[in-house]
């Protein structure tokens, strides 16, 4: 009798055993996914190279992981870009270009990212700016945090708003920047990072995907003193205001966001003084920002989550700080669609990949995709695909061209692509798919291009070739775009 209790006990040892093991091997095999989905941020990073950043935390979470070199959108501007990202369609699959649109407005049934992680038992968690839209799919969230307000904290910015408003000046903003002389949680995304915190230390024994959404640097520019006493003014260059030659007429916008704050002048450009504040202001808040990922990355190591998390570093859209003349986004320029990526997970070729860069052509639209393999789901249909390969192997070559639209008004529509080191853009009819005008520019080391060169016989080949490459994702007989959008509220 003995013998076979004996038995029993180590039977029930066994399976108790291969239970855990199971439970492991599922935990592992669905890791926890963290994503900072940050603002208006160019790739104006230490890690990409740049000489005026100032973000030490970020730079650490590159040489964890693989920083994606040339990364896009899928459209320069918050609302599209992000339901892209969240839903894993591109602007011209929902057919909303506009920021005017919630998603569930128009699309009732799309099955969206955190939708689908919640129906797989993960604890889904929204901090701070995650849809331009507050609480658009709010049901898909087991926790919101609704993004709040306050971009002013100086007396006199207060007074001034008050002034301004029995005025009846109901469009107009604040100033454009603010150096309030406050700690981190005065300003709403030191308050995202601080919820972040605390959140990690409610789920930290669930699986959970949470998104931690900074607004900065999105304009006004206002972030705590000492982040602007990180940089010299004068130590910054003014962009050249010239305008690319030949370039299409409605190519860039009137920068109309900027426009609307007070102090910014209606018309012209502006002069080389404010134009270095904005600029010292933009790196202030991106430094601003970079401190808040410190903090919730301390957070995850300290919670001993960080092996078991994925976590993913992006923006929604480059930015434009007086290049060309202009300011914010709004475009198909290559400034405005490329964005900073990094991706850093548990994996056997962790020490390997640690800090490694890819030039592999990737765009944001691929994120949904890539969390669903990596987290061993069912997924939607998408219109990305998975980046593991990518993560696995930097260096493997991969997509052809990087695809983006921008419409101006609803008759025109710009389709462009990239294949790394060129940039091809066609103006289309939105209805008839006839071609307007078309652009072509020369990225091979910079950002900026100042001539376009399409119709010169020099690059006839180039252009035939990228010509081909964007009718592949774009076809020239395609169907019209469609217009979902919602009339803007007046």
């Amino acid at each position: 009798m003995k013998k076979y209790i004996h038995i029993i006990f180590i039977l029930f040892g066994f399976l108790l055993s291969n239970a855990q093991k199971l439970k492991t091997n599922k935990t592992k095999n669905q890791p926890n996914v963290l994503v900072f989905y940050v603002d208006d941020l160019r790739a104006e990073l230490g890690c990409y190279g740049s000489k005026t950043a100032i973000t030490p935390n970020i730079d650490k979470l590159a040489s964890e992981g693989v920083m994606f070199n040339k990364a896009y959108v899928q459209q320069a501007i918050c609302a599209p870009s992000r339901m892209s990202t969240l839903t894993g369609l591109r602007p011209e699959t929902l057919g909303i270009y506009s920021i005017f649109t919630p998603l569930r407005k128009v699309h009732k049934d799309v099955v969206t990212m955190p939708q689908l992680f919640k129906e797989n038992g993960y604890k889904t968690i929204s901090l701070g700016k995650v849809y331009h839209h507050s609480f658009d799919d709010k049901e898909s969230w087991t926790t919101q945090f609704e993004k709040d307000g306050n971009s002013y904290l100086k007396p006199e910015n207060i007074t001034l708003l008050e002034k301004l408003k029995k005025e009846g000046n109901k469009n107009l903003n604040g100033p454009a920047f603010e150096d309030a002389d406050v700690e981190d949680e005065a300003y709403k995304d030191g308050r995202v990072a601080k919820n972040a915190i605390e959140t990690l230390h409610k789920v930290k024994d669930d699986k959970f995907l949470m998104f931690v959404g900074l607004s900065k640097p999105h304009l006004p520019f206002s972030a705590p003193k000492k982040y602007w006493d990180l940089h010299n003014k004068n130590d910054f260059e003014v962009p050249s205001r010239g305008k690319p030659k030949d370039m299409y007429k409605l190519a860039l916008t009137n920068w109309g966001e900027l426009r609307g704050y007070y102090g910014i002048p209606a018309e012209g450009d502006l002069d080389d003084d404010l134009t270095k504040t904005l600029i010292q202001g933009y790196h202030a808040c991106v430094s601003y920002i970079d401190a808040q990922v410190g903090k919730v990355m301390q957070t995850l190591e300290a919670l001993d989550l960080r092996k078991s998390t994925m976590v993913i570093f992006m923006s929604d859209h480059g930015y434009k700080i007086g290049e060309y003349g202009a300011w914010n986004k709004h475009s198909n320029v290559e400034i405005d669609v490329r964005v900073p990526l990094i991706i850093s997970r548990e994996t056997k070729y962790e020490s390997r990949l640690a800090g490694v860069t890819s030039d592999a052509l990737v765009e944001n639209v691929d994120i949904f995709s890539t969390l669903v393999d990596v987290c061993n789901l069912k997924g939607p249909k998408s219109d990305g695909k998975s980046l593991i390969p990518v993560l696995d192997n930097p260096k493997i070559k991969w997509d052809e061209i990087a695809t983006s639209v921008y419409p101006r008004g609803n008759k025109i529509m710009g389709c462009t692509s990239t294949d790394g080191e060129w940039r091809y853009t066609e103006w289309r009819d939105a209805k008839t798919h006839e071609v307007i005008q078309a652009e072509l520019y020369e990225h091979k080391n910079s950002l900026l291009s100042f001539v376009n060169l399409s119709g010169n016989l020099k690059y006839a080949l180039v252009e035939k070739r990228m010509k081909s490459l964007l009718e592949t994702q774009f076809p020239k007989n395609g169907k019209p775009f469609l217009q979902n959008d919602q009339p803007r509220k007046k």
